[in-house]
């Protein structure tokens, strides 16, 4: 068995959460209630920064809200979350630089979690964000420098770590599922 290099390694650097409700008031609320009953902590409210008249959104209006995890709270609920979208990711919510995505249609779908008839049916954008070792160049603020291309997490390592969690990657046009 060959011996990896633990700067190549792939890593969780964090699991953004986030619930869209398009307008304040009890929609608002229920969706941070959700977040608060599913993860355990406390969500911020996301605001609006464009004018869009098609849509009544005006600047700086509460749409939404999010919660982002770190360390083992991520993995914890990366595992769930995959779970809840019956384990299964597009091959096209997969980016280029590393990141995936996937959304879970409802809170029930999680395991563990019991519906309340209070908060009605909400669901929730996952996104994941990858690195690997020595990514701190890119954002310390003493010389700053970029990542080199090689040490970049690609759409192929992605989709490996995914792996290791027990997704399965499925390509659309074929409606297949590699393994």
């Amino acid at each position: 068995m060959a011996k990896t290099n633990p700067m190549q390694q792939v890593a969780i650097e964090k699991v953004t959460i986030n619930v869209g409700v398009g307008e304040g008031g009890a929609k608002l609320e229920n969706a941070i209630n959700v977040l608060k009953k599913v993860v355990g902590r406390t969500p911020v409210k996301t605001m609006t920064t464009k004018r869009i008249p098609d849509f009544g959104v005006r600047p700086n209006t509460v749409i939404g809200c999010k919660l982002t995890l770190r360390g083992e709270a991520a993995e914890k609920f990366l595992k769930r979350a995959l779970a809840a979208a019956e384990n299964t990711v597009r091959e096209t919510s997969f980016d280029n630089e590393g990141n995936f995505a996937f959304g879970i249609k409802e809170y029930i779908d999680l395991p563990d979690v019991k519906y309340d008839p209070s908060l009605g049916i909400i669901g929730m954008d996952v996104c994941v964000t990858l690195k690997r070792p020595g990514y701190r160049v890119k954002w310390r603020r003493m010389r700053p420098a970029k990542v080199g291309l090689h040490h970049r997490v690609s759409r192929e390592d992605a989709m490996e770590f995914a792996k290791r969690f027990g997704a399965k990657i499925s390509s659309r046009e074929e409606g297949k599922e590699e393994e």
